[in-house]
């Protein structure tokens, strides 16, 4: 059975634009990324949402993008795909951050087996990503399953993170080199990706 899942980047926010380190911290969508969003959604850039699924992870700035995209949909939250938790670095930059003794040995970590102080490490983040992914592609499959007999293409809407949507397309692609920053999609832009039988067949970013 063929289905589709389509990731989607939230759009801007105050700490894209300072180069923050947030992942957690619920903070919504800057004025630019509501207008950038809003021009993107005309552009006609989106799959038709008609039928579709939605999803977001429950925070501000990806319930705020979901509704900007298709308006006020019924939906769900998964929150295994929450971007990674910075713990104490939450809403900081490197300037304010680069003299803590912590923080230099949390970047030199070049294996992301370290957590920042009350946070998580970047293999615990991956692994949780992928069992958030793994839910949505059953309920994606549950999804294809019930519309077999139909003429329409199930389709799974997933708004979430940058780090996540990377994460999710290095476990599909995990020989493509040095391949975490090369998956992250601007904001508001994304991945579709084209399902079969329950594993990912093509990708394809808008």
């Amino acid at each position: 059975m063929e289905s589709k899942i389509c990731l989607i980047r939230h759009g801007i926010t105050e700490g894209n634009k300072n180069r923050l380190y947030y992942g957690h911290a619920d903070i919504p969508l800057a004025a630019e990324g509501i207008d950038e969003l809003k021009r993107l959604a005309e552009s006609g850039l989106y799959p038709d949402g008609v039928n579709a699924e939605f999803y977001t992870t429950g925070l501000r700035r990806t319930e705020q993008t979901l509704e900007l995209i298709y308006g006020r949909q019924k939906h769900e939250s998964l929150e295994k795909l929450k971007e990674l938790n910075f713990g104490s670095f939450e809403m900081k930059s490197h300037a304010e951050l680069k003299d803590l003794e912590e923080y230099r040995i949390w970047k030199s970590d070049k294996l992301g087996n370290l957590p920042p102080p009350n946070g998580e490490s970047l293999q615990a983040f991956y692994k949780r990503v992928i069992r958030g992914f793994d839910d949505l592609k059953e309920r994606n499959a549950l999804k294809a399953f019930s519309m077999r007999h139909k003429d329409d293409e199930a389709l799974s809407i997933a708004v979430c993170h940058g780090g996540t949507i990377s994460a999710i397309l290095e476990s599909i692609y995990p020989k493509v080199k040095d391949n975490f920053y090369k998956w992250i999609p601007d904001p508001g832009h994304g991945y579709i990706l084209f399902m079969e039988d329950g594993k990912v067949a093509d990708t394809e970013k808008f």
